[in-house]
This record gives structure tokens, sequence and C-alpha cells, in this order.
């Protein structure tokens, strides 16, 4: 097999991201072109990529004027580009020891849903009946933020009729209008950085705006006054647990400033939803454990009077509301044998309340999962 030129190469590499359903395509000289499927690297059945020429030649074929001279000055790029067959990429292009590389993120124009991302009932009743305030979705990175974010722009989109604008780094998924109106902004191609697009983005008439990531002090507070003031903000933020969600927010204030941080956070919060993606029976598979902190009046109270540490026991107590605690949503995977005994009890944060709930399902469970298996 031998590489076409540069630019009939560059978009055979495209479509064959789409027709892969990968997420990512890492040009690098000396390497094949690889993609991310499933959030795994593979490197395709290609040859080497020779030299920084060819990649200059494949990305300057799909790289909108001007772009080049920023390249040449900054040693790093990005933009975005469309594919032959329609699907949108954002680009990076970055200088490495003298050569040009390339990241190519594939923008997802299918939209995923609470079913099929396996979220629990709850997820789809708050954003059915939050008007108003602030809704956070936490995790570490590669815990399928970004894709619950989606499914819950999805369901706004399909029920309401709201301006939404999305502040994203990068975009992930790209929607369509169908009863909103839907303005998506990405970080270094639409606006500079998420303090800039969040100065004036109450100006711009919206209804719910989406945060994709709340990295830092100045995103926390316009997230959360913008909900004071009767927005709909959805957004995420890198954390284990829903307990330790209120110490990251805090984290972004000095210490004379929490008063007034909790006071707003017991008024405009609605719910801390946090996941993990935990690997499934089937090889490639992965499914979401779940945390979910709904803000009622035990909970406000609790954010009000610093009493955080009660978190783990007002999730156990309020099962009846929604919400729910790790140990809770693993047991329910393992139960339906969607994940295996090991790893449940692997990644428990409680593995001797799990073991003690899983007795029951001991022997009915592990003849299903002999069963998925085969």
């Amino acid at each position: 097999m031998q590489l076409l030129q540069p630019e009939e190469e560059i978009h055979k590499l495209l479509a064959f991201v789409t027709t892969n359903e990968a997420s990512d395509l890492h040009l690098k000289v000396g390497y094949p072109p690889t993609v991310r499927i499933g959030g795994h690297l593979r490197r395709i059945d290609s040859p080497k990529i020779p030299d920084s020429e060819y990649v200059e030649k494949m990305i300057e074929a799909v790289m909108p004027p001007g772009k080049r001279e920023l390249y040449d000055q900054r040693g790093s790029v990005d933009f975005a580009a469309r594919s032959a067959g329609g699907d949108r990429f954002r680009i990076n292009a970055f200088r490495s020891e003298g050569q040009m590389h390339a990241a190519l993120r594939r923008v997802q124009s299918r939209i995923p849903d609470f079913e099929s991302l396996h979220l629990p009932p709850i997820y789809e009743k708050v954003i059915m009946h939050s008007q108003e305030g602030l809704i956070l979705v936490s995790g570490v990175t590669g815990s399928g933020k970004s894709s619950t974010l989606a499914a819950m722009l999805k369901f706004i989109n399909a029920n309401r009729s709201m301006h939404v604008i999305t502040i994203e780094d990068p975009i992930e998924y790209a929607f369509k209008p169908d009863k909103c109106i839907i303005s998506q902004r990405e970080i270094g191609i639409d606006v500079a950085d998420f303090p800039d697009a969040l100065r004036f983005v109450v100006r711009q008439d919206p209804d719910c705006i989406m945060i994709g990531e709340l990295r830092d002090r100045e995103t926390m507070l316009a997230a959360i006054q913008a909900a004071e003031t009767g927005h709909l903000v959805l957004g995420s933020i890198h954390c284990n647990n829903a307990e330790q969600t209120f110490s990251r927010i805090l984290e972004f204030f000095e210490r004379q400033d929490h008063t007034f941080i909790r006071s707003s956070l017991a008024n405009s919060l609605r719910a801390i939803m946090v996941q993990r993606l935990l690997p499934g029976v089937k090889e490639g598979s992965r499914f979401p454990a779940t945390e979910v902190l709904v803000n009622n009046s035990i909970v406000r109270d609790k954010i009000i009077r610093e009493e955080d540490e009660d978190i783990p026991a007002v999730l156990h107590a309020c099962r009846d509301e929604g919400m729910r605690d790790f140990t809770q949503s693993i047991f329910e995977l393992a139960e339906k044998a969607w994940i295996t005994h090991d790893v449940a009890l692997d990644y428990a944060p409680n593995r001797e309340a799990l073991q003690s709930r899983m007795k029951g399902i001991d022997t009915a469970g592990q003849g299903l999962i002999s069963r998925v298996r085969k």
C-alpha cells in the first residue's frame, strides 16, 4: 500500500475516520496515521508518514486562509474543516522538534440520548423540571461528561423553545435546531477563551448556557451568576464524587468569599451528577456508574452550614427522590450483568458495603454473565 498525494490522502483519512466512527486522527512524522476508536489508539494499515513536508501539504489542503501564518508565528494553530462527507473536524496543527504534527477531532453529528448512554431516569427528570439554575456534570477525564451534556442538550432541543449558547473546547457534537436556536462557540476558533466568551454571553439573550468545562474562578463565578439571574446553566467539572465537587468549587475562591459562594450555590444549584465509566462484560463496552445529588431543603442546609461531609449520608437517605451513590449504581450494573463482580468490587468506593449487597446476586448474576460472554 502506498500513500496517495497529500491532498488526496487527507480526504481519504477523513472518510476513514467517519466510516469507522473514530473520534480522533493523529498525524505524526515517522508513524502511520493513527485513529482513536472506543477510547483506544489504533494505527491504520498504511505506510509511515515520511516527513514534515508531507504533513504540511495534507493540512494545508484543509486549512483556511491566513492560518498558516499563525502557525509559523506561534508554532500551533486551531481551525475547523469539513470533510467531503459532511463531517466537521476540529484540527490542531502543532510544531514538534521542528516538524508539523496534527490532531484532528471529529465533531459528531449523531447525538446520544439518556437511554443509549445507560443513564438513570433521574437525569431526564432533572432536566425536564429545571427551567433555571446550575446543573453540574462531574467526573475525571474520559468519564463521558461531554456525552452526558450532549444528551441533556438533545432533550432540551426536542422539548423546549430556548436560545441555547454553548462554549466548548472543543465542540464535540454538532447540533441541528429542533425547537431551540443553538449557537455553538469554540474556544480558539470562535472566541479567544472561556472568560472572554462568558463576559458577554448574557448579552446574547440566552435561555440556556452550556459551559464545556468549569476550570477556574472566572468560569465558575460566571456560571453561578448566570444561574442566579434566571438562566439554565449546564457545565462540567473534574471531581471524583459529589462531596469533592463542593471542595473543588470553593478552591477557585478566596476563603473570605466562601460564605457568599455557598449561599449562591444553595439557591442556584439544581443537581450534581458524577459519573465513572466501568468496563463492561462485552469486550470494548463501558457503562456509567453514577452518583446524583439533587438540591433539596436538606442539601441546601448542608451547603450553607459547611457540612459537606454529610453528603454521602444524604445520598443514601434520599433515594426516593432519585438520589444515588456509587455503591448503589455499581450494584445495579452488576445485578444487570453489565459488569462483572470483579470489576464492581475494583471500582467500589466501599468494597465491604458492596460485597454485602451483592451476596444475593452471586449465583444468578454469574450465570447471566457467562451467557453474555458466549
